[in-house]
């Protein structure tokens, strides 16, 4: 039957659903293959650098699947010639190396954008430092920008202060004149991209119309149902790229118009996407999970309102440093802030809030971060007297409550890589 109408509840579980979430963790471990599976779900892994509780790209396999070895995810992603590499496909993100012609489009619209006088200044200061890197990743193979002895390679310019041989190689990056070769000490390398994909192989891309198309069918099928602006975010694709692609896709049958009860805007169904009358979940989420990524989503679908105060200072934080949501069947419950103290081997809840309208239950919460700290080799946990739900965690953990000194707070880390995308 076509559905026309849809729930809230319907909608979040539908969404849940096709993020992997509602299925019981295996009991033999996750495999290789389980772990490929769960990216092929999701589409991308977001990448980003802060490591104070661990870096983003593990936690969403980790919230659907349960601890897996991250040892077998580097060899996936971080190795020269692993299945996957990077791009900016949503944000800078892990993808298969078989998908980065779905992204060539994108590439030439960058070097198109990068020729324009407002970003020209940087593509004219590097061309000779291009050149040169590009005679050297001939030579030697793969690189990262720390490894090239250059006069260039010391910090200058507004790009963060990235040297002009960072800066050249991410205008590359950008262009696909290089592609990434995995990354060592989380530093990526470049490579040329006969060096590490099969021959021709960005230069047989479909058309952007064509890729398009197909992004906004994988995105939807990631999503399970969405608005075209949840649709677009995914990838990070133009309104009318994605108007156009969702009315072929709609034509063909694959997306369903409907309507879900209290959103304003339109939305559609993917035709695959399952109904499930519950889903029983028990996560903290990545701030840069795809349920939560993209924030007028998360706050339409769960009336969860959500901003990262990392770059905030400390005086001015509400949440915390480095807050995740906290997951419970098919609701988003509250946000605790977490950091891996592992010189005393210790998982750290600085604080831990339950949101206004929604009951954390305390005993899931304190087994999810049992599970979490195992994973992440800590023994122990400690829970601050901050936040709402701070002193029904530490009883259901059986730990005392610890004073929260805000003096503990981390500084405001180094600015993020510029997007491209955003």
């Amino acid at each position: 039957m076509v559905r026309t109408d849809l729930s809230a509840d319907e909608a979040r579980r539908i969404a849940l659903a096709a993020q992997g979430f509602g299925r019981p963790p295996s009991g033999t471990g996750v495999s290789t293959r389980g772990l490929t599976a769960g990216i092929g779900r999701l589409g991308l892994l977001q990448i980003d650098s802060v490591n104070v509780f661990e870096r983003s790209h593990y936690l969403p396999l980790f919230a659907r699947l349960g601890a897996y070895d991250k040892g077998t995810l580097d060899r996936l992603t971080m190795t020269k010639r692993g299945p996957y590499a990077e791009y900016w496909a949503h944000e800078a993100a892990f993808v298969s190396r078989t998908d980065l012609p779905l992204f060539r489009w994108r590439m030439e619209a960058l070097r198109e954008r990068d020729a324009r006088p407002a970003h020209v200044e940087s593509v004219v200061r590097t061309e000779g430092v291009r050149r040169e890197l590009q005679a050297l990743l001939r030579a030697e193979g793969p690189m990262a920008a720390s490894q090239v002895e250059h006069e260039s390679n010391v910090r200058r310019g507004p790009w963060w202060g990235w040297s002009d041989v960072k800066l050249g190689l991410e205008l590359m990056f950008r262009w696909g004149d290089v592609v990434t070769a995995g990354r060592s000490g989380f530093e990526r390398v470049y490579a040329l991209p006969d060096q590490v994909l099969p021959p021709g192989t960005l230069e047989t891309a479909p058309s952007r119309s064509a890729a398009v198309v197909e992004l906004v069918r994988r995105s939807a099928r990631s999503l399970g149902v969405g608005t075209r602006a949840d649709i677009a975010d995914y990838y990070r694709l133009r309104a009318d790229d994605t108007a156009a692609a969702i009315a072929d896709l709609t034509d063909a049958g694959e997306l369903l118009p409907v309507r879900v009860d209290g959103w304003r805007e339109a939305a559609w169904l993917h035709a695959d996407a399952r109904v499930p009358r519950h889903v029983t979940a028990d996560a903290v989420l990545s701030p840069f999970d795809p349920v939560v990524w993209f924030r007028r989503r998360a706050e339409r679908m769960y009336g969860f309102h959500y901003r990262i105060e990392i770059y905030t200072p400390a005086p001015k934080r509400v949440f915390g440093y480095y807050v995740l949501p906290v997951l419970q069947d098919d609701r988003l419950v509250g946000r605790v802030d977490l950091k891996s103290d592992r010189q005393r081997g210790v998982l750290r809840v600085r604080t831990a809030w339950q949101e206004p309208g929604e009951t954390v239950d305390p005993e899931r919460l304190a087994e999810t971060l049992r599970r979490t700290a195992a994973w992440q080799g800590l023994e122990g946990l400690e829970v601050t007297d901050r936040g709402t739900a701070a002193a029904a965690l530490a009883g259901a953990l059986g730990v005392p409550l610890v004073p929260h000194e805000s003096a503990d707070d981390p500084d405001v880390p180094a600015a993020p890589e510029p997007s491209p995308v955003a």
